[in-house]
Order: C-alpha cells, then structure tokens, then sequence
C-alpha cells in the first residue's frame, strides 16, 4: 500500500457546492484497471481522473463509479486546476494524453479553457418508448454514437423533466441530452442522464457540450455560446465552436485534498 494525493474539486463552479464535483488523483503508474474501478466505486463520484505523469504531459483515465468512459469534461477541468494551482504552479498549460487524443488545457480570463473534439449528431425518429422514459414529447430527436439528445421548446420543460430511470438504462445509447433554448441570458440550457454509467444525473457534463455545442451554433447562427446545465447542482460554461472542435471554458472550487491508500 501506498499514499497518493488525492482532491476533490467541484467543475465549473462559481462557489462551493454547485457544479460538478470530480476526484483526481496523481499516481505514479496506473495499477490494474479493477484497481482504478474499485478506487472510483469508493469515491462514488460521477467521476475520478487518474493522471500519471508522461514527460511534460500527463496521462488522464476516467472512471465513473461503473466503467471506463473516453472522455470527461468536468474532471479534465477539475485535473487542470490539481496541476495548475497545486502542483506545478508555474504552469499556464497542459496537455493531456487520453482515449480521446491530446487535449490541451490552459488558463484564460475565465478560469481554464479546454479544446475537445466536436461531436456532430444527425437528426432521427424518436425511439420507441423514448418520449414516455423522458416524460415528455421532445420536439426533435438527434443521436450519434455516444449519445441520445432531445430537443424541447422551451427551459422549463426540461427542467421540471423526471424520467424513468430504468426506461433510460435500456436505451441503446449509454447516455440522454435534454436541451432547449436558453433562458437567463444563457443561449441554451440541457440536462444529462447516463444511468447505464451509474451516474442518473450528472450535474454538469463537459462532454455533453461536443453534441451541444454544434447543434446549438447552427441553430443561432453563433459560434461562441453562453450553457447552462439546469441540475439541482446547477452550472455554466462557456462554449465555443471552432472547426472540428470545442472550446470549453469554466471555474473550479477546490473542496477537499489529502492522500488515499492505493
């Protein structure tokens, strides 16, 4: 056994107790991947980054307290601000080496600024059963190949969304977007669902924002987006679409550090 250093940070977060809360973790190799799990199961957060360090840059893994997924925008957000604020000071940028290729983090006016590859969708027919597991009837139905998103008229439909869980669980995607225009002052606001990943609710999902982001710039004609996710948690970023990929630029709040045994 061993001690690590371990944080817990909430992403994209203004204060303490909103946004999305993600574990990260700073090891000196990465030990079995039923080891990783098991850590992740035990933090049960929607989320734990593991980095290891690979030259100049880190390498970065994300566990949900059920599996391995291949990328996550709230604990890269959370691991920039571990390395930038509490272990390399000095640095204004980083780069991470991960299942969805090198993504690069660096600081900006508006906390960190992350560059993650777009995710377009395609419109399609509503699954059978998908409108009664969201619990209402979206007005456009889009997919790709890590995710369902619904699109409803307006903010206060999705927010008052309470789908059935295990309805969702079932659908042949690991996820579900809910999203409409946005109210606020924000361009749009959406909701995440991922029960099949052992998370029902994901406060605030970077990776969302890849599907989000396109759809929403064609539809306003806008390339930069002001996106609130309307959990109970609630939290905002600042999406920008540019080219094959997004910018994704938010806050962090440190909660919590210490060390783990591993």
């Amino acid at each position: 056994m061993m001690q690590v250093p371990i944080f817990q940070v909430d992403a994209f977060a203004s204060k303490l107790f909103s946004g999305n809360p993600a574990a990260v973790m700073l090891l000196p190799d990465f030990p079995a991947d039923s080891v990783l799990q098991a850590i992740a199961a035990e933090n049960n957060l929607s989320e734990t980054a593991f980095l290891v360090r690979e030259g100049d840059d880190y390498r970065l893994r994300w566990f949900t307290p059920n599996v391995e997924v291949p990328l996550c925008g709230h604990a890269t957000l959370a691991s920039a601000a571990v390395l930038m604020e509490r272990i390399e000071p000095e640095r204004n940028q980083v780069v991470f080496l991960t299942a969805s290729g090198a993504l690069a983090v660096s600081r900006s006016s508006g906390g960190y600024l992350m560059e993650f590859p777009a995710r377009p969708s395609q419109p399609v027919a509503s699954p059978t059963g998908f409108a009664e597991a969201l619990g209402a009837v979206p007005a456009e139905v889009l997919v790709n190949q890590f995710n369902y998103m619904a699109v409803f008229e307006n903010a206060e439909t999705v927010r008052a969304l309470t789908p059935d869980m295990p309805a969702i669980a079932r659908m042949n995607r690991p996820g579900v977007i809910v999203t409409a225009p946005g109210d606020g002052g924000y361009d749009c606001v959406s909701r995440y669902f991922a029960p099949a990943k052992g998370i029902p609710e994901d406060p605030v999902t970077g990776a969302a924002h890849c599907m989000l982001a396109p759809y929403w710039a064609k539809r306003l004609g806008k390339d930069t987006l002001r996106a609130f996710q309307a959990s109970r948690r609630g939290g905002e970023m600042t999406c920008r679409l540019a080219g094959d990929r997004v910018e994704l630029e938010g806050t962090c709040v440190f909660y919590m550090e210490g060390t783990a045994e591993t």
